[in-house]
């Protein structure tokens, strides 16, 4: 077995990044984009925003994304790093917010295998004050009729 983290097993120059794109915090739904041969050095926040808003524009299974407004990144974790209890965002750090689009990802202490979260700052903003989430609840209700079963399922949302 290598001795070598997985984040030191890439140069810089071909890192793989996880961008959690956020639909929706109140209602945890995310979808994780995976870049890989990412030029840590002279990729910026600004080219990182671009190529995820591209990828959900042209690759498949975006369609619930395409018309969701991402203006911010903000650093989730690290490889080997600690993750935040929070399954959608980390809350925490507010250093962590990615705001100027010209700083290369290598001079924010990116490395390979670091996750971020892609989100509309308006809706953060609005979860941080209060972090509730939204729980779906489903029934199934059985049907009978003659020999056939019939199952419907009735989902409903609790805030």
């Amino acid at each position: 077995m290598s001795e070598t983290l997985t984040n030191e097993q890439k140069p810089k120059t071909s890192a793989t990044l996880t961008i959690r794109i956020i639909k929706s915090l109140k209602f945890r739904t995310e979808k994780s984009l995976v870049l890989h041969d990412v030029n840590l050095l002279t990729t910026t926040v600004g080219d990182l925003k671009e190529q995820a808003k591209n990828a959900i524009q042209t690759q498949p299974g975006w369609k619930p994304y395409k018309n969701v407004h991402l203006d911010t990144l903000k650093l989730y974790t690290k490889a080997h790093g600690a993750k935040t209890s929070n399954l959608i965002i980390n809350l925490d750090h507010e250093d962590w917010l990615l705001t100027d689009d010209t700083k290369t990802l290598d001079s924010l202490g990116f490395e390979n295998e670091t996750e971020v979260s892609f989100f509309n700052i308006t809706d953060y903003n609005e979860f941080k004050q209060n972090p509730e989430v939204c729980v779906q609840d489903k029934v199934i209700v059985r049907k009978h009729e003659t020999n056939k079963k019939l199952f419907n399922t009735q989902t409903s949302w609790a805030c």
